[in-house]
Formats: structure tokens, sequence, C-alpha cells
């Protein structure tokens, strides 16, 4: 960004007899030419101002793409995958995601395993962490609304369950951590972001996030919940999504 042009200092006063008789002070012609700086002056400022805010709103704009990177550095370091995919659009034409799942069991086409975004039941999961799974068509809807969840596959050692139940522990919430079939050994972190005012607008629906990885990095982990956490396309506040509270909680 061009440096703001410094405001020029005012002229030096001379003495008062000089003021008096000088007869530069009274020239109109001058007096112009004044009025002509001061008024290029504010034409510049205005446009350094306006400069100003256009890149002030390019880094708004970059701020999720810039989040990715972030988290993508982190989980590479980890050694785990990382992509950021939009959800299929809803099945049906016209309706929203609930009606692609009318039970919590109903087979959804996801973008991804486990989902980050997309088709999922009418009711979400009590905000929890659970030893048995819980029907995903359930958790994608806390994801809908700003949650960060927490899989892991059947044949993750115990200790390892241990250490993401501690994890969750720290900062519950908006979180969920459930036990996922097809994951095998490897643990997951997923969420779905968005812009609220967008969604369902122009096939606009939001991002899914996901991280699959061999074991548990808790400063990896700590990266993808801190940047996509409380950021759901229907702009749920996180304060919302409390451990414990949820449909028939």
């Amino acid at each position: 960004m061009a440096k703001k042009p410094r405001t020029p200092p005012p002229p030096r006063k001379v003495q008062a007899p000089k003021q008096r008789h000088d007869p530069k002070s009274s020239n109109p012609e001058r007096q112009k030419q004044f009025l002509y700086i001061f008024a290029g002056a504010g034409v510049v400022g205005l446009i350094v101002a306006l400069v100003i805010v256009l890149a002030g709103g390019k880094k708004t704009n970059d701020a999720s793409k810039a989040s990715d990177k972030t988290v993508a550095a982190a989980m590479r370091a980890a050694g785990c995958t990382f992509v950021s995919k939009p959800p299929f659009p809803p099945t049906h034409k016209g309706k929203t995601f609930h009606e692609d799942s009318p039970t919590d069991t109903t087979k959804v086409k996801w973008s991804t395993f486990p989902p980050s975004a997309g088709g999922h039941y009418g009711a979400w999961a009590i905000w929890a962490f659970y030893r048995d799974p819980v029907s995903p068509n359930r958790v994608v809807h806390n994801e809908e609304h700003g949650g960060v969840i927490l899989w892991w596959g059947p044949q993750v050692p115990s200790a390892t369950v241990d250490k993401l139940s501690s994890f969750y522990d720290e900062s519950p919430e908006g979180m969920v951590g459930t036990p996922i079939a097809g994951l095998g050994k490897k643990v997951a972190i997923s969420a779905w972001t968005g812009n609220p005012s967008k969604y369902y607008s122009n096939g606009y629906y939001g991002v899914g996030h996901l991280a699959v990885c061999p074991g548990f990095n808790e400063k990896a982990f700590t990266t993808f919940r801190d940047a996509y956490r409380g950021h759901g396309p229907e702009g749920i506040p996180l304060s919302s999504d409390q451990p414990g509270t949820g449909p028939g909680a």
C-alpha cells in the first residue's frame, strides 16, 4: 500500500511588520493557489482512505484461505491429510439438507469421509464426547451449527481415545467426539464453515474441512479447532453449543 502523504507543515510566521506590509498576503491569485493545494490534498486523502478500506476488505475475503493454509501446514507436519471441500447440493431441489435424511439412519452421500458437511437429520446430537458411535447424520447437523467433530476408528487404541477425550475436556464448547465405522486405526477432525448471509443462495452451501491422521497431535488439532469452530453456515453462535445441550437434553 502506498505511503500516506504527510500533511505539509503550516507556513512559518514572519515578523509582524513584514506581515502587515507584504503585498503577497493579499494577492487573490496566491489565495486561489492555496485553495487548490488544500483541495488537492483532500482528494488525495480520500483516495488513500478508499485504498485502505479496499485493502482491508481484500484481507477479510482472504481470511478463510489463510486459515486453510495455516491448518494445512499444521496437519502436514503431523502426518495428516487435509481437505476443504464443498458439500454435495441437497438431493431434493429447492429443499434444505434436512430432507436428505428423514431418519438418522438414512443413507446419505457426503463429499468427504468422515462427513464434514452436507445432508443431515433434522435433530443434532447432544454436545458431548461419546464412547459409543453416534449417527453421523446427526453429527453433520452439529457441524452446520459450527461444531468441530473428533472422529476415530474402531481399531484406535484406548489410550489415543483418552487423549482425544482430554482434548475435548479442555474446551468442550461446540465439540462432539464419536467413533465411526470405516476409519480403522485413524483419527479425524472436521468442521463446516460458511457465510450465513449466502447460505442456500445461488448454489452456495459453505465448505467442509477434514483432516485424517494416523494419531492424535494436540498442536495440529488445536490449530484446526481454533480456525473453524463457531463458523457454521447457519450462523449459530458458539455460546449456543454448550456441552450437554441439544434436542431432548
